[in-house]
């Protein structure tokens, strides 16, 4: 197990000129970074190659970073340095896969494959979907349905397959696209290295718990093969998520390298609800690939919904730009509403104006990305902001009225503003759920 060296021990083996060339004021500050697995030491041009020698793979980050396929729907996966997010961010969104078995009709399997790469979603401003699909062997022609894939997708394939001769037939339809290969174990490891190493494509392993794989890496990096993604292959879902929490800890706290690599977990069972709390309880803890049953979307886009979230940085608000939104064709009678500039607020209020049917201005106040009442609280959604935004952004010289509309949550500015701007203030439902039915039945602007 490697020692992990501290800022001072990498700080004695820096040029100590403080030159700033790295990104950082002072090498200290620099050292300290690599010591945090944030930055690496080939950052520093003037670190001497004595030095580098010197550190060699200590000052590597503690998780390797794994790229599946190639072209636009290229996902990397791994990379992590922290166990929890409030410590720094976890920075590589999980890839989620769903699995297509080989056996299905030529039709069947290109639909189902279609069916996959067209789970794409729209929440809160970012696309989200699938991002694998994961052709199982069970018996058909796995070459074959390759081939389909590759003709109806664009996204990067998982091939699961224990045979190499099948395997390789297989990958080779691929050309440079980089798949997924899965799984080289303690029996087939030999081939499967080889496979992945002629080819170029990332290689999933799969042996007993923490401790079988921290037998088997070091083989595969001894045959060439330096990217993998593990599974520990426990049985059951509770077995599975101790293992990964095992391997993340023994990779980051410990920095312990022959489990320093991303991991898979796949989803399993028949009760729908089943499936999508073990899939969010590994997106959570701590797979960096989950492999789903099925491609139904009320299934899917909970899942990537928990990865949107989890994969954020939660000491910075997720904002938008602070101006007015139009949503519909709004004309000079259209209602004008004020919300905050973070982001899940905005695009709440926007998808239930347009539910409403009602063409409408949208006025974002620059509350820092806070939402209404975390900007009330600290004083950054005030009558004063709120009018000084709103005269800047020229919205009232737009429409023929003088109303404006606040969120219920702030009823108490309405007096304020109402004093502040001469416009006549409405106060709007609490729940963005309550916008269509207030501007259908509410809104007038005579």
């Amino acid at each position: 197990m490697a020692r992990k060296l501290t800022g001072l021990d990498i700080y004695k083996l820096l040029p100590r000129t403080n030159c700033g060339d790295c990104g950082f004021s002072t090498c200290m500050a620099f050292a300290m970074q690599v010591a945090a697995k944030r930055v690496a030491l080939d950052k520093c041009p003037h670190v001497s190659e004595e030095a580098a020698a010197a550190l060699g793979e200590a000052q590597a980050p503690p998780m390797r970073t794994v790229t599946i396929g190639t072209g636009d729907r290229t996902w990397t996966v791994g990379g992590e340095t922290v166990l929890f997010r409030h410590e720094e961010k976890f920075h590589r969104p999980c890839a989620v896969a769903v699995r297509v078995p080989d056996d299905l009709p030529v039709e069947e399997l290109a639909a189902r494959v279609r069916e996959i790469g067209e789970l794409r979603f729209v929440r809160i401003g970012q696309e989200i979907g699938v991002n694998l699909v994961a052709l199982e062997h069970r018996g058909g022609d796995l070459r074959r349905a390759a081939e389909v894939a590759r003709e109806n997708t664009d996204l990067p394939l998982m091939l699961m397959c224990e045979d190499p001769d099948l395997m390789g037939k297989a990958v080779e339809l691929c050309g440079d696209g980089r798949p997924l290969l899965y799984p080289a174990t303690p029996e087939n490891y030999a081939a499967m290295a080889d496979l992945a190493r002629e080819h170029s494509c990332p290689l999933g392993v799969r042996a007993r718990g923490a401790e079988g794989l921290a037998e088997l890496t070091p083989k595969l990096r001894e045959r060439g093969v330096e990217d993998l993604v593990l599974d520990p292959a426990p049985d059951g879902f509770l077995p599975t998520l101790t293992e990964l929490i095992r391997i993340r800890r023994l990779a980051l706290k410990k920095v312990f390298r022959p489990l320093g690599y991303p991991t898979m977990a796949f989803v399993a069972g028949d009760d729908p609800f089943d499936l999508a709390a073990q899939g969010a309880a590994y997106i959570c803890k701590y797979a960096s690939a989950v492999v789903l049953p099925l491609a139904r979307p009320e299934f899917v886009l909970p899942l990537l919904t928990v990865r949107q979230n989890i994969y954020t940085d939660p000491q910075v608000p997720l904002a938008i730009e602070a101006k007015v939104y139009e949503v519909g064709n709004p004309g000079p009678d259209a209602p004008v509403l004020v919300t905050t500039n973070f982001a899940l607020t905005y695009f709440t209020v926007e998808g239930e104006v347009e539910r409403s049917k009602v063409p409408a201005y949208i006025a974002v106040i620059d509350t820092g990305g806070l939402g209404v009442l975390n900007a009330y609280a600290d004083d950054r959604l005030t009558a004063e902001v709120i009018v000084k935004s709103l005269r800047e952004y020229g919205i009232m010289d737009r429409v023929s009225h003088n109303k404006i509309i606040i969120p219920g949550l702030v009823a108490v500015l309405k007096m304020e503003i109402q004093e502040e701007s001469g416009w006549e203030v409405i106060v709007g439902p609490e729940d963005a759920a309550g916008i269509p039915a207030f501007l259908r039945n509410e809104w007038k602007p005579d």
